[in-house]
């Protein structure tokens, strides 16, 4: 009886050393520009006992999609990355098990590329108004709002913009027809018009002004510490993102594990040079290079809008004047 007492303490021993030893993973969702150092990685997995799985997912319209497509048999634990335009559509479709929480923000603003403005002697414009220009034609790339949160962001602002009383300019829809006869791109991703079609970064594309942010150009310092790019800080679109946990997660303790590493100090330092945007503890302090060249917008619109129960009917617009579908 005695041995078959410690026979069985000893396969228990065994059973509970198998579980300790291989630690729950928790995986989250998130679009493809998320970015975190091995070292964030290693810290947030020593600190929770949580091995961390990362599935990046496409744009935030493409990943929002797949969350809602997925919800009954979710492919993660939770989601990074969803801001104030896609979020709606997110809540609307009921994908999310916990309220969102802020972790950065940032300021969509249109970006130029330097060198091409001084080489081609042309005048940087002072306002994204002018792009429908006839000096700018076949200059500009901007992002699907389908599918980039980036795109409609922006397509939210113009909303915002024509509407204000203080401009005198035509109505929304006129502007559009005029940036899209004007030879505007539009791109599917953020990743697609920055580092593909812009001329400014690492692409080195066709078109030297792409739909990006205010801190774009702290990205693009060359060896004189000077930055090549710049952005039109006038009348932006302040963009929040956003974590949570999905409804059905396997792992939902660990995804709030990582949610609260998010608003910690060593993941909200590292976001603006790992992912450029900034972080949402205004205690932390921002690198001296953005302030130079990475400041937020000078001024922002958009903020008062109703983008749940308008997001359709702009895009249905946007998308009869670019004739594609949704």
């Amino acid at each position: 009886m005695k041995r078959f007492i410690v026979s069985l303490a000893l396969i228990t021993f065994a059973l509970t050393g198998c579980s300790t030893s291989q630690p729950k993973t928790v995986t989250l969702i998130a679009h493809d520009s998320f970015v975190i150092s091995s070292e964030l990685v290693k810290k947030f997995e020593t600190e929770s006992g949580y091995k961390l799985d990362v599935v990046r997912a496409g744009d935030v319209g493409a990943m929002t999609s797949k969350l809602v497509l997925t919800k009954d048999a979710p492919i993660g634990d939770l989601v990074y990355g969803i801001d104030n335009t896609f979020a709606p559509v997110a809540e609307k479709n009921n994908i999310l098990a916990t309220d969102k929480t802020a972790i950065d923000y940032a300021d969509v603003c249109f970006n130029v590329d330097k060198g091409y403005f001084k080489s081609h002697n042309l005048v940087i414009p002072k306002h994204w108004e002018e792009l429908t220009r006839p000096q700018y034609k076949n200059l500009t790339v901007i992002e699907n709002p389908n599918t980039s949160s980036t795109g409609l962001a922006f397509l939210a602002l113009t909303e915002s913009y024509f509407k204000n009383p203080a401009s005198d300019i035509p109505p929304n829809l006129n502007w559009w027809l005029a940036l899209r006869d004007n030879g505007v791109k539009v791109a599917a991703s953020w990743e697609d018009a920055y580092y593909t079609d812009f001329s400014g970064s690492a692409g080195k594309g066709n078109y030297p002004i792409v739909l990006s942010y205010s801190s774009s150009p702290a990205d693009e310092v060359d060896a004189n510490g000077i930055s090549r790019t710049q952005s039109l800080s006038n009348d932006c679109f302040r963009q929040t993102e956003y974590a949570a946990v999905l409804k059905k997660a396997s792992n939902p303790e660990g995804a709030k594990a990582l949610i609260k590493f998010f608003t910690g100090k060593d993941f909200q330092t590292a976001l603006p040079t790992s992912m450029y945007v900034y972080p949402i503890d205004q205690s932390v302090k921002i690198p001296q290079s953005w302030l130079l060249y990475g400041a937020p917008a000078t001024s922002v619109l958009g903020g008062e809008l109703d983008i749940a129960n308008k997001r359709d009917q702009w895009l249905a617009d946007y998308n009869w004047v670019f004739d594609v579908a949704p």
